[in-house]
């Protein structure tokens, strides 16, 4: 897994942000489309996608999207 693919299949995940506003230095909480149905789908994602499981406690532990990668990559 490299960290553009992971950037964006999370960009994915977002129906009013651009893709284009979604980057590695992002700090996703802050999105205003940021909500906890957001935070479940970035699990499911992160789950089919990369076949790694995190959960909630760690997702809020972070806060760009380069550091959830790094969590996930770290597994």
């Amino acid at each position: 897994m490299k960290l553009n693919e992971f950037v964006d299949a999370f960009s994915t995940q977002f129906d009013e942000t651009s893709s284009k506003g979604i980057n590695s230095s992002t700090r996703f909480q802050e999105l205003d489309e940021w909500s906890s149905l957001t935070e479940l789908l970035i699990i499911v994602m992160i789950n089919d996608h990369f076949h790694t499981q995190i959960f909630k406690k760690e997702i809020r532990s972070v806060s760009t999207v380069e550091e959830l990668y790094n969590l996930v990559a770290a597994r």
